[in-house]
């Protein structure tokens, strides 16, 4: 009598779906777990932060240590002058640098250069009061990018040229996760390049994201080959039945 065999797809198919199975798991569950190592959710309060960062608006920033900030990151802190819950803010000026705003054509300018801020929420100058600090080493002067409606290192310039220091910050954010019409990963503003030391390099988040799905992938195409395997080989009558 004839053995009846199964339409599988063979060893060879069942080993790759196995291993894509076990590599997507690492993919999808390594990248969860590092992502939730890296990185921390905040919501923005406010308005200061728009158009780049809408009120009720939810970020994921990187973990990261003060050192690490350079000029344009948008940057999480708490400083106790500032108030007591965490703020979101953008560092303009870093240790030694001379923030003043504004120049003839209503440019903030740094170390005497003018940057051009494309992320601004107005089109008028970069501030709407005129006003000028020089940045203590080991400090961070920031700015809200709708600056007729932040609260920021302006309006703190009698205490320490209105700065914070760079120990103050716990994370730089990366990108928006809600609302979804905002959502996307936060742009370096190419406006500070030019300056001393440059601008940040992005974290691992793209890459994170890009195994998650990359891993689901593999996790559903494995899963999904033996059923697929059995039900294409009964379709093309590669069942074999008992002969006796």
């Amino acid at each position: 009598m004839g053995a009846a065999r199964r339409g599988d797809g063979g060893r060879t198919g069942r080993v790759l779906s196995g291993a894509a199975v076990a590599l997507g798991c690492v993919l999808f569950l390594g990248g969860f777990l590092w992502g939730a190592l890296a990185y921390r959710p905040y919501t923005v309060p406010t308005d200061s932060m728009t158009p780049t960062i809408a009120r009720g608006g939810r970020v994921l920033a990187e973990r990261v240590d003060g050192a690490e900030v350079h000029r344009g990151d948008v940057v999480v802190f708490q400083d106790e002058v500032w108030g007591d819950v965490p703020m979101i803010k953008r560092v303009v000026g870093v240790g030694g640098d001379t923030v003043a705003c504004c120049d003839r054509r209503g440019r903030m300018t740094v170390g005497g250069r003018p940057v051009e801020e494309p992320y601004l929420q107005d089109a008028g100058p970069a501030s709407p009061t005129a006003f000028s600090a020089t940045v203590p080493e080991g400090q961070l002067f920031l700015l809200g990018d709708h600056r007729s409606d932040s609260l920021d290192s302006r309006s703190h310039l009698a205490r320490n040229q209105g700065t914070v220091p760079r120990d103050a910050v716990s994370g730089r954010v990366e990108a928006v996760v809600w609302p979804t019409d905002g959502w996307g990963m936060l742009a370096r503003p190419a406006s500070f390049d030019a300056l001393p030391g440059g601008t940040s390099r992005p974290g691992p988040l793209a890459w994170l994201v890009r195994g998650v799905v990359v891993g689901a992938v593999l996790i559903l195409g494995g899963a999904a080959y033996g059923p697929l395997a059995r039900v294409l080989t009964r379709r093309r009558g590669g069942a074999v039945v008992p002969d006796g």
